[in-house]
């Protein structure tokens, strides 16, 4: 075993790139250390609260900390963006804590109560368990979530002063048992709502409408709580704030917390002899080994739970070849793992008895692990703002840090390879949500009226579109029109018809020979992962599954590694609905608008490790429906043979060109490959013409297809400018190769796409509006 290093990320990079390896290395760049700006101790703190501070040691605050705390208590809507571990917490703690103490004496004893929102149920136990380390005296806190029991449920409505949930529970139940929480609600003085950067796209739409339905129900009781908002650095996060809550926010932006110096690495997995990279997940493998074995605590971020595995079995098996014992002290850690089992990897992780972990983004939020050395990200995570984040979990106490990007087989990873500056220089992006997505408000102005009859005067809460959606719930048959308002006509909640994370049903996931509950995945995702004969692996055990029940919500899996993986082959179609906006470039149209995309999985592959297809097999699921928002562009047939691109190609030219400009799009919109789809063909009956579109992969759509539409001429200029200067011969995962086709990249013309994108663009001429 290798001598164990000192941690410094400079003397560990060059550990990493010794050898063979040192032509691995694209760029580094170290990000200088930060002195940190204090001021006082802010006098109006509670006593009870300062003491139990000061008794963790925390006297002074840092200056974000103090400008937030003091927006809050004079009653401003405030937003703290600042750096990882910057202690936004502390900053929201101090005019909350002190609110709560204040209102004990009460002859109610709940003089004040408030609210704190977390996107996980890991970030509010997370909380919740620095709450208890508190301890501040008188102060009642409870966690609430869909694993509380009734009578506890009871309690926290009765006595507790800070009760920490999830924007799902608040809609589910807290809202539509409004009048049961009335005292709570009478008291609210703080709505805490942490990572909420989190909240963009539909998830976000949704989540603005229960925050607007929250502050709606607590004014009927004479409450006007003050809102609190912190997130990771994003553009503009008063917008952002603002846009969730519907009032205005302040933001507070500069970081002034300490940080030591950041070593940050661009990787490219080595070529082998055929021309093929390693693969990124081999790769990421590798790098966390070679660091624990010297010692240096690590998180390596994944894109996939497949992916998650994979490394930290790999990773096990590279340090068990090596004869290092700390092969047992690498584990995986994401979505799907029962709530114990992830607290366990957490507290192991923090007592430095996990010295590597593979994980998802589900690690990504402000979960407390302080201490960890290294991060190794297993391909670029989608944004500017992610990256960062995920760099950010590293160097948390005080200790300087390292942050390795292996990039991916991906358009968008060579691209930002090539230009490190997006990286570095360019600022973080703004968040996109449309809180008056009517696929999305709809159902909650039902929700809402079922809480409180819906009146003209709700357009304070939800927007001008309110009678307008209002008489559409009324011709369904799902709103009451009435002189005093619209009242809920029916006879079941209409909280249960919407789920704010559009997951659909979970699927158990259960060992036939044990009866145990491996995890669960939501029903979308188990169409593609879960089926008849796919291969399930749980913390690096291999499990072939042998039934998949989607009424019942339960897949069953049986231990064994049968040496192959499986893909899922799926085929879609769309049709356009609706066309919002048009631009036509010469011969070509650009267009924006609403579309339905009917999606299927067909059957799946075996695949063997080097990549060989072993065989295909069918498989007879469920269509799934999506009406969503996309763009897409036309060019007749003619104009595709001007640019060279004969009949008999512009199937693959037109494919090519989709999957490279899917993979490009997250360089201007807040998504990753993941969160847009897309759709090529020679001959669409909607338009009658050759037709590519990319589409946003979530119910009524996400804003991402449109701020595409706004800046088509650089995203497709950046797309051509990928796929032309990748060295390949006929296409490859670095420009026109998907990680996700459903039709396993076949066909594909790698030289077709550049010359029909070419074309494309040298159509662009002035914009005539059509919609």
């Amino acid at each position: 075993m290798s001598e164990v290093l000192p941690f410094d990320p400079l003397t560990t990079l060059a550990h990493l790139t010794r050898g063979p390896r040192a032509g691995r290395l694209v760029h580094a760049r170290t990000l200088p250390a930060r002195e940190g700006r204090t001021v006082e101790w802010p006098s109006w703190v509670a006593p009870e609260v300062t003491a139990a501070l000061h008794g963790e040691g925390i006297t002074s605050l840092w200056e974000h900390q103090s400008r937030v705390a003091e927006l809050a208590r004079s009653g401003r809507h405030v937003v703290v963006a600042t750096g990882t571990a910057s202690g936004k917490s502390l900053g929201y703690l101090l005019p909350v804590l002190t609110a709560l103490c204040e209102g004990v004496g009460s002859v109610t004893g709940r003089g004040a109560t408030a609210l704190y929102l977390a996107p996980t149920k890991a970030l509010g136990a997370d909380q919740a368990a620095r709450l208890h380390t508190l301890a501040v005296p008188g102060v009642r806190t409870a966690a609430l979530d869909g694993d509380t029991p009734p009578e506890e449920r009871r309690w926290v409505r009765q006595h507790a002063h800070y009760v920490l949930t999830n924007p799902d529970l608040l809609h589910h139940t807290l809202l539509p048992g409004h009048e049961r929480w009335r005292g709570f609600l009478r008291a609210l003085r703080y709505v805490v709502v942490d990572e909420c950067h989190v909240y963009r796209g539909v998830f976000g739409a949704h989540v603005s409408a229960v925050l607007r339905r929250l502050l709606r129900v607590a004014a009927r009781y004479g409450a006007s709580p003050t809102v609190i908002l912190a997130s990771a650095t994003v553009a503009e996060p008063e917008v952002l704030a603002s846009t969730l809550v519907g009032q205005p926010v302040e933001a507070v932006t500069q970081d002034a917390s300490p940080r030591r110096e950041t070593v940050v690495a661009l990787w490219e997995p080595p070529e082998a002899e055929d021309g093929t990279r390693r693969g990124t997940v081999a790769e990421t493998a590798s790098l966390l080994a070679d660091l624990v074995e010297v010692g240096v605590q690590t998180v390596a971020f994944a894109r996939s739970r497949p992916g998650v595995e994979t490394v930290a079995s790999r990773a096990r098996e590279d340090l068990g070849s090596r004869g290092c014992p700390q092969g047992s002290l690498v584990a995986a850690y994401r979505g799907g793992y029962l709530p114990e089992e992830r607290r366990e990897l957490e507290r192991a992780l923090r007592e430095r008895r996990l010295m590597g972990l593979a994980a998802t983004t589900a690690l990504e939020l402000g979960i407390d692990i302080a201490g960890l050395d290294a991060v190794v990200m297993a391909g670029w995570p989608g944004t500017r703002a992610s990256f960062w984040q995920q760099a950010g979990r590293a160097g948390r106490r005080g200790s300087p840090s390292l942050a390795v990007l292996v990039a991916a087989d991906d358009p968008l990873d060579a691209y930002l390879l090539a230009h490190p500056e997006l990286i570095f220089d360019a600022p973080v992006e703004a968040c996109v949500l449309d809180p008056e997505n009517p696929y999305v408000l709809g159902p909650h102005l039902a929700a809402a009226a079922a809480e409180l009859p819906l009146t003209r005067d709700d357009v304070r809460w939800f927007g001008a579109g309110v009678p307008a959606l209002a008489e559409q719930l009324v011709a369904g048959g799902v709103l009451r029109r009435r002189p005093t308002g619209w009242f809920w006509a029916r006879e079941d909640r209409p909280s249960d018809h919407v789920q704010l994370r559009d997951a659909g049903q979970a699927v158990q996931i259960v060992d036939v020979r044990s009866g145990r509950v491996l995890g669960t995945v939501d029903e979308e995702r188990a169409l593609t992962t879960v089926h008849v004969g796919a291969v399930y692996v749980h913390q690096g055990q291999a499990h072939v599954v042998t039934h998949l029940d989607l009424e019942a919500g339960v897949a069953m899996v049986v231990v064994g590694d049968p040496g192959w993986s499986t893909r899922a082959r799926t085929e879609s179609t769309f049709t356009i609905t609706e066309t919002e906006s048009a631009t036509a470039w010469g011969a070509a149209h650009l267009c924006t608008g609403r579309v339905e995309v009917t999606t299927r999985v067909t059957g799946f592959q075996r695949l063997l490790p080097s990549g060989e297809v072993l065989g295909q097999h069918p498989l007879d699921l469920p269509e799934r429906c999506l009406v969503t928002q996309a763009v897409w562009w036309t060019l007749p047939e003619e104009e595709l043979a001007l640019a060279g691109v004969g009949e008999d190609a512009v199937p693959g030219a037109l494919h090519a060109a989709e999957h490279a400009s899917i993979g490009m799009l997250p360089l201007l919109a807040t998504c990753d490959r993941w969160d847009v789809g897309g759709v090529s063909t020679p001959l669409h009956p909607d338009t009658g013409l050759p037709t590519v579109m990319v589409y946003d992969g979530h119910a009524g759509g996400a804003g991402f297809s449109r701020r595409g539409f706004r800046e088509a001429v650089t995203w497709l200029a950046a797309t051509r400018d990928l796929v032309e200067a990748c060295d390949c011969e006929a296409g490859c995962p670095r420009c026109v190769q998907s990680p996700k086709c459903g039709s396993g990249n076949d066909p594909l013309a790698k030289a077709g796409a550049v010359a029909v994108l070419s074309h494309l663009l040298s159509e662009r001429s002035v914009s005539v509006p059509t919609g």
